[in-house]
């Protein structure tokens, strides 16, 4: 699915004050993102890190919602998917570019 089509489509699933309210989705993607760190701690605690077929699946589901959250926080900011993608690859390659951005030896 493009970012375009999802963007548009997540939109109507959106309860809150749509193109009123930012704090809600920015909060929402704040919490999200602790679930998705509180899954993946736990696997490193209880699984030496390993992912099961199970866990992968609750991941899918929460990092789906930290999606959701993202992208409704971006159209509360009129910001485009899209774009937030380009420009960030865009960065990405600067820094490369300029020796800034390393890989772990």
């Amino acid at each position: 699915m493009k970012f375009t089509k999802y963007q548009n489509k997540s939109k109507k699933t959106a309860v809150y004050d749509v193109g009123n309210d930012y704090i809600y989705p920015l909060l929402g993607l704040a919490g999200e993102v602790g679930e998705v760190s509180e899954v993946i701690s736990k696997i490193r605690r209880d699984n030496n890190g390993f992912l099961t077929v199970g866990d992968k699946l609750v991941l899918k589901s929460e990092l789906g919602d930290v999606l959701w959250y993202l992208t409704q926080l971006a159209s509360e900011l009129g910001l485009s998917l899209e774009d937030i993608a380009i420009t960030n690859l865009e960065k990405l390659k600067n820094r490369q570019e300029e020796g800034t951005l390393r890989t772990r030896a």
